[in-house]
């Protein structure tokens, strides 16, 4: 798993089982159960990194719909709505992306 070197795998289950529900996934609850939370600014950009799947610079809608499966393959689509929620958590600027620098803001929120 590409978080692996960054986050701990029994953390990431825990965080995975408290949304394991449609409609149940709160952003910030599980960056603090996974540890993404406490993590440095570098690692967050290696995260950001590993979120990015299209290597755009940004994480756009889809990749956020897909956001569970890149902490471990299997894990649920987030719902729409969670979709729409995370995606306006972080995007600060109105772009309808999250950058690097927002996700690192919205982690640490």
């Amino acid at each position: 798993m590409a978080f692996a070197s960054l986050l701990k795998d029994a953390d990431i289950a825990a965080a995975l089982e408290g949304c394991k529900a449609a409609d149940s996934f709160d952003h910030k609850k599980f960056f603090k159960t996974c540890g993404m939370a406490g993590k440095s600014a570098a690692d967050l950009k290696k995260a950001f990194l590993i979120i990015d799947q299209d290597n755009s610079g940004f994480i756009e809608e889809e990749e956020l719909k897909l956001f569970l499966q890149t902490f471990k393959a299997g894990a649920r689509a987030l719902t729409n709505a969670e979709t729409k929620i995370l995606l306006k958590a972080g995007d600060s600027d109105g772009d309808g992306m999250i950058g690097a620098d927002e996700f690192t803001a919205m982690v640490k929120q």
